[in-house]
């Protein structure tokens, strides 16, 4: 989680710079950023169809290698899990 809100400070950071200079951004707008979600989700599509139609079971393959390609490495590499498993 850190490396995310590191991500996210470093950007606000450079938006309000880019402000005070009075310079565009060259960010992409945000449709663009869904449209980049939208294909790392497609692109996980496939060995889930392939894993639903051989039977295998679904529910480590999605913990662990699409959290891992959708999210990044730093989401999984906490052991995987809930943190509130277990608590009211």
């Amino acid at each position: 989680m850190k490396p995310y809100l590191l991500s996210i400070g470093a950007g606000l950071l450079v938006g309000v710079l880019y402000s005070l200079m009075g310079v565009r951004s060259p960010a992409p707008p945000a449709i663009a950023l869904l449209g980049l979600l939208g294909m790392l989700l497609g692109e996980q599509a496939v060995p889930v169809v392939k894993r639903l139609v051989a039977g295998a079971p679904m529910a480590a393959f999605i913990k662990a290698e699409c959290a891992a390609r959708v999210l990044g490495p730093q989401a999984v590499a906490r052991g995987g899990g809930d943190d509130r498993e277990g608590q009211a």
